[in-house]
């Protein structure tokens, strides 16, 4: 099991890697109004307890995302503040959603088993990239382009890759790196393309590379009731560190 200090870098190499140009800082919030398609990118995070009351704070926070045309969430994991943030957001009428693993693996593998035969491995560009998973996913363009402009600008470089036959892309994954950390991201298997080991494939593949790279530690974000690609990841070695879930505001919350 991961120490609380581990836990603790995980959850800030995470909040680097989802940094949208979109965001701001108000009395220990990072608050979020990217457009795209993840919570991560469009949310409150609550990393210090500030200085503020929390009624004015949420006053201040929901008069930004009416501005953005975009809910009020607010993101609560085990590292929030302050403590009784869930609590407090519970009883003003912010209902709970996505309940949502960080799992974490202290032992990358080092090799990966062969690809199927007229299977390759390929590089995408950030733009590219976007574009592919958008379309597989049947994203808005709205969203595909907030997700390019993400990671275009992300502080943390992220490299895209494709598992692609003939031509058309089966699978998708994205890794980021900071020091020793390597996060899983955007991982995804086109439709007629499940149930054949692709993504167990892909991820062996992603985190080894990695590990021949430096990284010795690779984490993920998965929703607790996506049981088979829990399933693949716990195959991987990774297991559940914490848990995170959001909050939104109700219609019409104004603080």
């Amino acid at each position: 099991m991961a120490d609380d200090a581990l836990l603790s870098r995980v959850e800030d190499a995470g909040i680097n890697a989802s940094a949208p140009p979109q965001q701001r800082w108000m009395d220990g919030w990072i608050v979020r109004t990217s457009p795209g398609k993840a919570k991560r990118a469009r949310c409150i995070n609550a990393v210090a307890a500030g200085q503020q009351p929390l009624d004015r704070k949420l006053a201040r926070a929901a008069a930004v995302y009416a501005e953005a045309g975009l809910p009020m969430v607010v993101r609560i994991t085990r590292f929030s503040q302050p403590a009784r943030l869930d609590d407090e957001l519970a009883a003003r009428g912010f209902s709970s959603l996505d309940d949502t693993r960080v799992m974490v693996c202290t032992a990358l593998p080092r090799r990966a088993g062969a690809l199927p035969a007229g299977v390759v491995l390929e590089p995408m560009a950030s733009a590219d990239f976007a574009a592919e998973v958008g379309a597989m996913r049947e994203s808005p363009p709205e969203q595909i382009r907030a997700h390019a402009e993400r990671l275009a600008s992300s502080p943390v470089p992220y490299r895209g890759w494709v598992l692609r036959r003939d031509g058309r892309v089966l699978a998708c994954g994205q890794t980021a790196t900071e020091a020793d950390l390597v996060g899983l991201y955007d991982v995804f298997t086109r439709e007629e393309a499940r149930g054949q080991g692709l993504a167990r494939l892909l991820c062996e593949h992603l985190l080894s590379q990695a590990a021949s790279g430096g990284a010795a530690i690779g984490y993920l974000q998965c929703e607790a009731d996506n049981t088979p690609a829990r399933r693949i990841y716990h195959r991987l070695g990774f297991a559940d560190g914490y848990a995170y879930h959001y909050r939104q505001a109700p219609a019409g919350f104004a603080g």
